[in-house]
């Protein structure tokens, strides 16, 4: 019987694991708009006081409360003989937060509520997006989930060639990590403050993935 020449087979693995997402990151914006540039951003800053005042009071910490942007335009409209004209300023500023007791009370859709009421009609929210706050131990369980599926592959293509697997030559790893289930929410500050009711805020489920190759040596 003829010596077996040397061989390597290469396989994929994929693993997954779903959770209840324990960290909500929203985007609330401020706009206010006024004749003059120093009334709008004055307005502004009042605006965003009174809606981290509302987190604050709500139990949403000093680093989970973020500016992340801050502008001032103007305003115009265009005339038949006359060109563009200004008509006001608009100054925006968007701030960037970090609910992480989400089944507190109370929840993230009464503190939303409660912060856009006090911004007023100026308030706008903008994206949420639901993640884990720490995917250690997730991402692990997802790596191991991986493996197996690989290993799995190897040795069943090795046991339909004859062979047997030896040692491992190469991995490859390629994590990823998103929502499967990212809501979205519309502007709504001026139902929610008309209204002084809150928009219910469905968790679901969050998913971290995990991807690899891997080479063995055939025996």
């Amino acid at each position: 019987m003829g010596k077996k020449v040397d061989g390597v087979v290469t396989t994929f693995g994929a693993g997954s694991v779903r959770e209840k997402p324990d960290l909500m990151r929203v985007t609330l914006s401020v706009e206010s708009r006024a004749s003059t540039v120093a009334i709008a951003y004055g307005r502004a800053g009042e605006r965003v006081a009174a809606v981290t005042a509302s987190l604050r009071g709500n139990g949403v910490g000093d680093t989970d409360i973020a500016t992340g942007g801050l502008s001032v335009r103007s305003e115009t409209v265009w005339t038949e003989g006359q060109g563009n004209r200004v008509t006001g300023y608009v100054a925006t500023s968007d701030l960037v937060i970090a609910l992480r007791d989400l089944a507190g009370d109370p929840g993230p859709a009464d503190i939303l509520a409660r912060a856009v009421e006090a911004g007023g009609d100026d308030v706008r929210l903008g994206g949420l997006t639901l993640t884990f706050a720490d995917q250690a131990d997730l991402l692990a369980r997802a790596r191991d989930a991986a493996w197996d599926d690989a290993l799995g592959r190897a040795r069943r293509y090795a046991e339909r060639a004859g062979r047997t697997l030896g040692e491992v030559l190469e991995i490859t790893e390629n994590t990823a990590a998103a929502p499967s289930f990212a809501p979205k929410m519309r502007a709504m500050a001026a139902p929610i403050a008309e209204y002084g009711g809150s928009v219910q805020v469905e968790l679901g489920e969050s998913e971290v993935n995990a991807t690899l190759r891997a080479t063995w040596r055939l025996e």
